[in-house]
């Protein structure tokens, strides 16, 4: 009877462990073409030709900005950086919100503790992020603001900010 109970059980912990790998996004550029919210920055995504790599084996942390952020860019910023010829600064300001660690919110809350309550973070388009606390939710760089934190892929997460990072000028 004891082999029985444990052949059930097993069986029960692969057809959990199933669905739940069913139920996560594969990866992190699944996540952006699926949200509502992330219209504009799939178009840059695809505009830059960085789906692929968002696609990779990761890990990767992604600060998505809403729609609503890219709105409220300077006018003609968002349309001239979609131009096939700026194709490079694009590929730059989508990398300032790429990092290449998994980093969920728990794990960002840490780092800032453990750093005095700032932690540095240089992202694959070479931009430096200082993230901070301000009550419960993670700042960057004093101007954003985490929204929604923890989409998790098969090979990072996501968290969702409401603004546009940019590089250093």
């Amino acid at each position: 009877m004891n082999v029985l109970n444990f052949a059930v059980t097993i069986a029960f912990a692969m057809v959990a462990t199933a669905t739940v790998a069913q139920d996560m996004p594969a990866t992190v550029a699944d996540i952006v073409m699926e949200s509502e919210d992330h219209t504009t920055l799939e178009q840059a995504v695809v505009a830059a030709e960085m789906g692929e790599a968002l696609m990779g084996e990761g890990p990767f942390t992604v600060f998505a900005p809403t729609d609503a952020a890219f709105a409220a860019l300077p006018d003609g910023a968002l349309e001239e950086a979609l131009m096939p010829e700026n194709r490079d600064k694009l590929v730059q300001i989508l990398g300032c919100h790429v990092v290449e660690t998994r980093a969920l919110a728990a794990d960002v809350a840490q780092m800032i503790a453990d750093d005095g309550g700032s932690h540095p973070v240089t992202t694959i388009g070479n931009c430096s992020l200082n993230l901070t606390l301000d009550g419960d939710m993670v700042k960057i760089n004093d101007a954003v603001t985490v929204t929604a934190a923890d989409l998790e892929a098969g090979n990072g997460v996501v968290h969702v900010i409401d603004g546009v990072l940019l590089p250093a000028m």
